[in-house]
């Protein structure tokens, strides 16, 4: 059971639980999240892209491991960066939820913003890396720790400046990071909070084996293609914890976070090709990249690009109460999907 082919039928039970254990434990994370930030003085913005964006991203970094280390590196390429493009969708889903005003506009942060243009920065080391002579080093592309030395560098850079030159104009609508005490958490030892933080992320960690193994099973026994099942199926699974979180977080009035866990989190998957190259004994993942793992890997960088976009114009009201941001965001994903379907 732990080393050999699933069932399809046990695939699909254990993929569908997989997911919804996701989701519940999101749910608490985005709450356990908001209190933490306040309580490390991290703010909402740097704590969820970093710890809260990590914890989110567990599941998905097991997913890419597991598959490299099996001999899918399609299957772990396409998880890692469908995921980005899948997380990114769910900007809109908190959007569509927090009737205020447009959520990129509520949630002006330039920390989100560092942190879009970091994400953009790893998409395109990693396109660099599938175009570079295959060479590795010790099993490992050059590209790897090229990729965490930026990410460890766009993490100084971003939390080194207290009094940034560049600020967002406040709004009415401007949702400021202030702390807030809550109810259900107030009598509680931050010990205890984060105990219960990181029990949840270790369950969470656990239900991303399980997707991995059902997705190999999908692969093997549908026909459907890998880049297919990795962008799609588990990319979307990948982008659940995010998806509730920012939902979550939307809810609570928590906006900034709400972004933060979205892009921290996309950062983070970047970094899942790091981890998924370690792991893929049969060369470099950056090189057994096919087209349709190229292809996600552009459209995850537009994504991030019409994010980023939304994040600086920060319109009030757009398209279908979305902004013109949400509404492309929607096509270029759905175009992605069909494309790597047909």
């Amino acid at each position: 059971m732990l080393t050999g082919q699933w069932p399809l039928g046990w695939s699909v039970a254990l993929f569908v639980l997989a997911g919804l254990l996701t989701v519940a434990g999101s749910v608490r994370l985005a709450t356990l999240g908001d209190v933490l930030a306040d309580r490390t003085g991290q703010g909402e913005a740097l704590f969820g892209a970093v710890f809260f964006g990590l914890v989110a991203s567990m599941s998905g970094i097991v997913m890419t491991a597991v598959s490299a280390a099996d001999g899918h590196p399609e299957l772990a390429y396409s998880n890692a960066v469908g995921g980005i493009a899948a997380q990114t969708l769910a900007v809109v889903a908190a959007d569509a939820v927090y009737r205020r005003v447009n959520l990129e506009h509520a949630a002006a942060s330039l920390a989100n913003l560092l942190f879009g243009c970091l994400l953009i920065g790893l998409l395109v080391l990693a396109l660099m890396g599938s175009f570079s002579p295959d060479v590795t080093v010790l099993g490992v592309h050059p590209v790897a720790p090229v990729m965490v030395a930026f990410y460890w560098g766009g993490l100084r850079l971003i939390g080194g400046h207290a009094r940034p030159m560049w600020v967002a104009v406040r709004t009415r609508d401007t949702v400021p990071d202030r702390p807030q005490d809550e109810e259900g958490t107030r009598a509680r030892r931050t010990r205890s909070l984060w105990g219960e933080f990181l029990a949840i992320a270790g369950a969470v960690l656990a239900g991303g084996w399980v997707v991995a193994r059902a997705a190999e099973t999908f692969v093997a026994v549908t026909g459907l293609a890998a880049g297919f099942v990795g962008a799609v199926l588990m990319g979307v699974v990948n982008a659940l914890p995010e998806t509730v979180t920012a939902i979550a977080a939307v809810r609570r009035g928590a906006v900034t976070l709400a972004i933060a866990a979205v892009v921290g989190g996309n950062c983070l998957d970047a970094l899942n090709l790091v981890v998924g190259d370690i792991a893929y004994r049969g060369g470099s993942l950056f090189h057994a990249a096919q087209p349709d793992q190229l292809f996600l890997t552009a459209g995850a960088l537009l994504m991030t690009t019409v994010l980023l976009g939304g994040l600086l114009v920060r319109q009030e009201r757009g398209w279908l109460r979305l902004g013109f941001d949400g509404v492309t965001l929607i096509v270029v994903y759905a175009a992605t999907v069909v494309v790597l379907a047909f």
